[in-house]
């Protein structure tokens, strides 16, 4: 250094303190609404998984309005629980309540998204909550220890999924989802080989064993159990065009060869993504497709802001995904890996082009379509 930068360097006056930014009690107070909302909020989820299970919202639906004491009856559910699941309800302003006569009242606009036959069934989805909340222990040790967790740590997981997976694949399966692959359901009735990587409950490929019973279906998944039911249930029907394998999808480098390749859900929390999706382009034949359908968000955590449901969708990276992932040795790619990341692993994989679509049915999903 030299005598003059030192000289100007020792005479140079302290830089001014930067002053901290006043508190904004307004910006405070409204935070702390915003808090106390969500505990109300997280409260009204937990009691519509509850409504969902024991069929309230559907008896509900049907005989409203009605008092806690003919609900009861009608369900067959003990009227105290009823009532305080009433009072949950009535307070989340999802069922209107008259004192004069207690009766209660789950309006049509409601009813639609709480039970069968509206446009969604918002309900099935907020079993997640309960399903994760008994984890909170074992991601708490996580963020200790940067473990993982296993699929038996989820007790009914499966099952949610299942549900889940009927109202946003099965029912839509065949008249909104397969069309995106256009010369597939021709084919189908031909007959071809079929996958589903990462099956879960199988169903999606039952109802395409029924509709296309020239083709033969062979579902993927690491835990037996979750299509166990599905398969005696094929056995029940008869049904000789679809088994069931189970496997670890990123030890596998081939399925066998396949006209046509599903994954619904289940690219992200795999053991190695990477080989998994490079093990159904080796298993495609020449004119065949990959339709693999992944959680639609960004790969940026900005771009995410706005999301509809982009807070429920980190929770469930972090209390699931991610750890099961990571419990698998692998690199936890998390719910959230975005389609930016999907779409270039895709190419990674040697899939030449991929076309990515949304369907109005589903705010939460993004549909690729990856051919060789």
């Amino acid at each position: 250094m030299t005598s003059t930068a030192r000289s100007i360097r020792e005479d140079a006056p302290p830089a001014p303190a930067t002053a901290a930014p006043a508190f904004d009690a307004a910006k405070a107070q409204a935070f702390a609404g915003r808090m106390l909302g969500a505990i109300n909020d997280a409260a009204f989820v937990l009691m519509t998984s509850v409504g969902h299970r024991t069929g309230l919202f559907a008896a509900l639906a049907g005989i409203s309005p009605c008092t806690a004491a003919a609900l009861a009856a009608h369900t067959g559910l003990a009227e105290r629980y009823v009532r305080e699941w009433l009072a949950v309800m009535v307070t989340a302003r999802a069922v209107t309540y008259a004192p004069d006569d207690t009766t209660y009242h789950l309006p049509a606009e409601h009813a639609a998204f709480l039970t069968a036959g509206g446009p969604v069934n918002i309900a099935i989805s907020t079993q997640f909550l309960g399903v994760v909340a008994g984890v909170e222990d074992e991601i708490v040790a996580r963020f200790t220890d940067g473990k993982g967790t296993h699929y038996h740590h989820y007790g009914r997981f499966h099952a949610v999924m299942a549900e889940v997976s009927d109202e946003a694949v099965v029912s839509k399966l065949v008249d909104h989802i397969l069309p995106l692959v256009p010369e597939m359901t021709g084919r189908l009735e031909s007959g071809i080989d079929v996958i589903d990587a990462g099956c879960g409950a199988g169903k999606a490929l039952l109802e395409l064993a029924r509709r296309f019973p020239r083709s033969r279906f062979t579902g993927f998944d690491l835990c037996p159990d979750a299509f166990a039911g599905t398969q005696d249930t094929a056995r029940a029907e008869g049904i000789t065009n679809l088994a069931f394998r189970a496997a670890d999808l990123s030890g596998l480098d081939h399925f066998g060869a396949c006209d046509l390749a599903f994954a619904f859900d289940a690219v992200h929390d795999q053991r190695d993504p990477a080989r998994m999706l490079r093990a159904v382009r080796a298993s495609l034949r020449p004119a065949g497709a990959f339709l693999m359908v992944d959680i639609g968000g960004s790969s940026h955590l900005e771009r995410n802001l706005d999301h509809p449901v982009g807070s429920h969708l980190y929770m469930m990276s972090c209390m699931h995904c991610t750890p099961v992932s990571l419990g698998q040795g692998g690199p936890g790619l998390g719910a959230m890996w975005g389609v930016e990341l999907a779409e270039r692993m895709l190419g990674e994989a040697g899939f030449g082009k991929v076309a990515i679509s949304r369907l109005p049915h589903d705010i939460v999903n993004a549909y690729f379509v990856a051919r060789p």
